[in-house]
């Protein structure tokens, strides 16, 4: 397992457009960036189900996306690992693990990587966070939890970036990557 840390943020770029289907959601749901995005901006994550660092905080992921979903942010995590390499990463286990966490948001599998790629994904947890008019505003940690969770009482980077964001349309200008596991990339 290789551990990475993304770049800090590239304020100002525009989020891609993507169409995935929602592996947690209705059978052959299909979300879009448009539809995803909230009238307060949105959140994309990349997340997969194996990794320890996401395993560590999944209960705050969800936590915090319930609670920004609540504030008019839209939320997606995005899956975009080899399930043919890491088989706890397949469609069926995605349904799984939405399901047994209860995530309040789409599920998605990006099984050609394309909008990993675009994104420039590098690691689970990687988090993206724009404003209302889906210009990257957060792309930093969710709190200071590694392969075990951080304390309780942490300061939730990601969620006060989410709500400044979606007050101010800015996000915060100091920022602490996140860090976890490598994208698991196919191979060519």
């Amino acid at each position: 397992m290789v551990s990475l840390q993304p770049p800090i943020c590239d304020f100002g770029w525009k989020a891609v457009d993507f169409s995935l289907p929602d592996m947690a959601g209705e059978p052959h749901a299909i979300h879009t960036l448009a539809g995803s995005a909230g009238p307060k901006g949105l959140l994309v994550m990349f997340i997969c189900n194996h990794c320890p660092y996401v395993k560590s905080v999944l209960d705050r992921i969800v936590r915090d996306a319930k609670e920004l979903q609540g504030k008019g942010i839209g939320v997606v995590a995005i899956m975009s690992n080899d399930p043919a390499e890491y088989a706890e990463d397949s469609p069926e286990n995605m349904k799984k693990v939405a399901e047994a966490q209860g995530f309040t948001f789409p599920y998605l599998f990006d099984e050609t990587q394309a909008v990993a790629r675009a994104y420039g994904a590098v690691c689970t947890p990687d988090f993206f966070g724009f404003n209302a008019d889906l210009e990257l505003q957060y792309r930093g940690r969710l709190d200071e939890s590694r392969k075990q969770a951080a304390p309780s009482d942490a300061r939730r980077d990601l969620f006060e970036a989410m709500c400044q964001i979606a007050d101010t349309g800015q996000g915060p200008r100091d920022q602490i990557a996140s860090m976890g596991c490598s994208i698991k990339w196919r191979d060519g």
